[in-house]
């Protein structure tokens, strides 16, 4: 059984990463989770120099998730080079860096920088919803999106993923500039713009006003916004939004994620992402899955097909069309159905 993906070019030994934000670079929770048995860690976001982020409070408890305006404090690249990434070399796993700004030569002098550190991706961030600069806003503008991806492509020196809000009205079109400015695969979803007020305190919960929501309250838009995107690209995908256990992983990949990202549960339980990966092998054994490429989008194309009205005209018909889509795919060298499956989408 076979539990690795290629995301870009670069192999995972499994399909779970850590989503940006919830797990720091690691170092907080390695006394709770075997960081070589995770496909990647994907780090807290990182600025060309220090952030603050936003004034207290930053975080508060909603219905089915939690709400945040942390805005993206975090220690500047120069800590993040010295010692983060020595730290997650101690480990068998890959390394996604998030990379945000407030501007486009902010982002590109970070990636300038990345290029020769010893990372294996990096993703994006255009899509926060919590900090207050204008450029962030440049992620609901398919155009400004393939504009700024096409000018970290031309620095870069690893795959570059580009992390999409969902605060849009059709988030395939933001998809479809991130892959026509080059982008080597696409991350969704990032939180959802949300409002939470002290009716106590008569106040906003949040200083910041609005936050980005996230937690299991927001899992059902974000697989269907994967589905979606995966209709309009064919850039890889990692889905995110709300997962908190294997089967809403499992979801995800079916609506076809090649790999998924793990976030808020990482909170209340730091084990998370261990029986993410554990009860995706269960359920690839269970349902006879030799490879998560086979599960990969199976919800993007029919598996099966019924022949129908057909039979009237001709008892033969079902025959027959079993016998072309075995001449098509030997004339095509398809060497499994299940490689036809979604391939047009």
């Amino acid at each position: 059984m076979n539990l690795s993906v290629n995301i870009a070019g670069v192999e995972w030994k499994n399909p779970v990463t850590t989503a940006s934000g919830t797990f720091g670079s690691g170092m907080e929770y390695a006394e709770y989770v075997d960081l070589n048995k995770l496909g990647a860690v994907t780090t807290k976001g990182v600025a060309n120099v220090p952030w603050p982020g936003n004034p207290t409070p930053r975080i508060a408890e909603t219905y089915g998730g939690m709400i945040n305006a942390i805005g993206l404090q975090n220690p500047g690249l120069d800590t993040f080079i010295s010692r983060d990434i020595p730290f997650l070399k101690q480990y068998d796993t890959k390394i996604i860096v998030n990379v945000c700004g407030h501007a486009p030569e902010e982002y590109l002098a970070v990636v300038e920088r990345l290029a020769d550190q010893p990372i294996d991706m990096m993703e994006i961030n255009i899509s926060c919803p919590n900090v207050n600069a204008g450029f962030l806003a440049f992620g609901q503008d398919a155009h400004h999106v393939e504009e700024l991806t096409a000018q970290i492509k031309r620095i870069a020196k690893q795959p570059v993923i580009m992390k999409l809000t969902p605060n849009v009205t059709d988030i395939t079109e933001i998809a479809k500039g991130a892959e026509a400015g080059g982008a080597d695969a696409v991350s969704l979803i990032n939180t959802l713009t949300g409002m939470k007020i002290d009716i106590n305190r008569k106040t906003f919960a949040l200083a910041n006003k609005t936050g980005g929501v996230s937690g299991p309250i927001v899992k059902p838009i974000a697989v269907r916004m994967v589905y979606q995107v995966a209709q309009a690209v064919n850039i890889p995908i990692i889905g995110m939004g709300g997962i908190s256990c294997a089967e809403d992983a499992i979801e995800f990949i079916l609506a076809a994620a090649s790999a998924v990202s793990v976030g808020t549960a990482n909170f209340h339980n730091p084990a998370v992402t261990m029986e993410v990966i554990d009860g995706i092998e269960a359920y690839m054994k269970k349902n006879g899955f030799d490879s998560v490429k086979d599960m990969v989008g199976i919800l993007a194309g029919a598996t099966a097909v019924s022949v129908g009205t057909a039979n009237f005209a001709n008892p033969y018909a079902a025959k027959e069309v079993a016998e072309g889509i075995e001449n098509y795919m030997r004339r095509y060298q398809v060497e499994d159905i299940r490689d036809l499956i979604g391939a047009v989408r």
